[in-house]
């Protein structure tokens, strides 16, 4: 293994503790969101160097796509919901 692979692998390394943190510790929902599933693709380039490419897919198609659709879902309706539950300010 050469220095430019353990570069490479060191950068990958921190890129995905640094998208972890900024999933868990970020105030805005969407942005977490997005963040949770660049976390899903880039772990999924981790495993493809770990030449795991049946678990890359799986990670891309369920940890990335399908989850983070279903949390876009989720915050989408969220937002719906908190809108409509606004008491609305009439003008007087």
């Amino acid at each position: 293994m050469s220095a430019l692979d353990w570069a490479l692998d060191g950068l990958l390394a921190l890129t995905l503790l640094w998208l972890a943190s900024r999933a868990l510790c970020s105030a805005d929902l969407f942005q977490s969101v997005v963040m949770f599933i660049s976390f899903g693709l880039l772990l999924s380039l981790i495993w493809v160097r770990l030449d795991a490419p049946d678990i890359a897919l799986a990670e891309a198609a369920i940890g990335a796509g399908l989850t983070g659709a279903l949390l876009l879902s989720a915050l989408m309706r969220l937002e719906r919901r908190n809108r409509d539950e606004r008491p609305e300010e009439q003008d007087e």
